[in-house]
């Protein structure tokens, strides 16, 4: 009999009902993949924008029609449960988070990665739900604040999104570091991000954060909700803008600010990085979540089943923290 694998495919771009539920082949590991079972991955942004071929100017590269690869998920944690013949780091019955990266398929019960990849062993105090978003919103905003806006002790630090994947995690890291940190969200959700560390919080809905113009070091704009254009009056003498969300729009801000005047607007597509730079990332981000300054915020789990389900809650943009399936 065939030993099968679930997963789920994208057979072309378009809303949460394209996500088509597979059964496969399982995977054999090459000589230097292992195996896994997967106990949890993660449901993000990012996955939904790739599940609709957004942004445009990047079909060229996930691919003109559909996606190139065509399944679904990035993140995820689970078990190692066979390894190649040159595996190394890993053994089976390994306990370990990643993610899959462009190869994606995230979202499935069983997947076979890199073992030189973005790869790294699960702590034992950590559950497979909070390992799964790590690969996420965590090591984003942990490369956008600590390398590419150099936060430091005292800096004023706006944070545009303080509720979602990458705020959540980014009030807290900021305020790890000595900020003083702004965040935006929600009425419903300012009470949650006062308690991850945020000095204050304004409700977007009552006030522009953009227009209280108390000179912030660093602007965070999570969700590319503003400009550059926009945020460049709030920003200090050489303050930073950071945008993990690329647009055309956004892009002559980016290039123009390295050549005229000391505002920055920054941009960088973490998951590009080298994956030995990642992992190193990760070693740092869970030192910290040792000592108890950084703990994942997880909004609702689904059975992987309701993958479908798990990405419409997704875009209806009100989700606090991360969205997992198991």
């Amino acid at each position: 009999m065939t030993v099968t694998r679930t997963a789920w495919h994208i057979p072309h771009y378009g809303g949460p009902d394209v996500l088509t539920p597979v059964a496969l082949p399982m995977p054999q590991p090459s000589p230097n993949e292992v195996l896994l079972r997967v106990h949890a991955s993660a449901v993000t942004r990012a996955d939904g924008m790739m599940r609709k071929g957004e942004p445009l100017f990047a079909r060229p590269f996930l691919g003109l029609r559909r996606p190139r690869n065509g399944m679904s998920g990035t993140c995820l944690s689970g078990e190692v449960i066979a390894v190649g013949a040159e595996v190394t780091r890993f053994s089976v019955g390994d306990m370990v988070f990643g993610e899959a990266g462009l190869k994606f398929g995230a979202n499935s019960s069983h997947i076979c990665l890199d073992q030189d990849g973005v790869l790294m062993p699960k702590p034992a105090a950590l559950s497979h739900e909070d390992a799964a978003v790590l690969c996420d919103g965590v090591l984003t905003s942990w490369h956008f604040l600590r390398d590419l806006g150099q936060v430091t002790r005292g800096d004023r630090v706006l944070i545009l999104g303080g509720a979602g994947s990458l705020g959540s995690p980014a009030v807290q890291i900021a305020a790890h570091m000595g900020a003083q940190v702004t965040a935006t969200c929600s009425g419903r959700n300012a009470s949650n991000v006062e308690r991850l560390g945020a000095n204050r919080v304004i409700d977007y809905t009552q006030e522009d954060a953009l227009k209280q113009a108390p000179e912030y070091d660093v602007i965070y704009d999570t969700l590319g909700v503003a400009s550059f254009s926009a945020a460049k009056p709030a920003l200090a003498e050489a303050g930073r803008y950071l945008c993990p969300v690329l647009t055309l729009g956004r892009l002559p801000a980016i290039l123009l600010s390295n050549l005229v005047g000391k505002k920055r607007a920054i941009f960088a597509a973490t998951g590009l990085e080298k994956p030995e730079r990642l992992r190193a990332m990760l070693l740092e981000i869970l030192q910290v979540m040792e000592q108890g300054h950084l703990t994942p915020v997880i909004d609702r789990v689904y059975p992987l089943s309701d993958l479908v389900e798990a990405h419409s809650y997704v875009e209806t943009g009100h989700k606090r923290g991360n969205v997992v399936v198991v």
